[in-house]
């Protein structure tokens, strides 16, 4: 479980945030950086919409299994309140750990994922959303939140422009 070194993948997010028709350039950077540099088999960007208590995903690799749109309600978990109310990131190394916390296990399961890295997003103070990377079981270390959370950085511009939309 080696990791690339994440310089060259940043410098490639960045590149990207400079072209037009943004977030999608933006968010497919960081699916593809991520990617390399830590690794994942599914990948989703979640937006917090403030105010409305409602998220999004507006981003995955896997559209058929995971498709983007929609609102769902928060559900104020243990998640919740590490990830998105601290702002910590969250690991799970096992299915256990991924039945502890999403509804929809089995199916992360059917696709080959064991592991979750949910990385906040924030901003101003506050988490306005979620990377999420999942792998086979016992991917993710507490070694690989510094590069998940400057590629989170990143992608702060993508999801005030999803909030601003609105």
């Amino acid at each position: 479980m080696s990791r690339a070194e994440p310089a060259p993948h940043y410098a490639a997010v960045v590149a990207a945030a400079a072209e037009g028709g943004q977030p999608a350039p933006l968010f497919a950077a960081l699916d593809k950086a991520m990617g390399a540099a830590i690794g994942h088999r599914l990948f989703t960007i979640l937006v917090v919409h403030p105010g409305a208590e409602e998220s999004q995903r507006y981003y995955s690799n896997m559209p058929r299994e995971y498709p983007v749109g929609g609102r769902k309600p928060i559900n104020r978990t243990h998640w919740f309140q590490r990830v998105l109310g601290e702002g910590q990131a969250y690991i799970g190394r096992t299915y256990a750990d991924i039945q502890d916390v999403f509804f929809d296990h089995e199916l992360i399961r059917s696709l080959g994922c064991e592991s979750v890295l949910n990385v906040p997003v924030r901003w101003d103070g506050r988490s306005i959303g979620t990377i999420n990377l999942l792998h086979e079981a016992q991917w993710y270390t507490e070694a690989d939140v510094a590069a998940a959370e400057v590629f989170a950085a990143l992608a702060v511009p993508g999801l005030m422009k999803v909030i601003a939309e609105g």
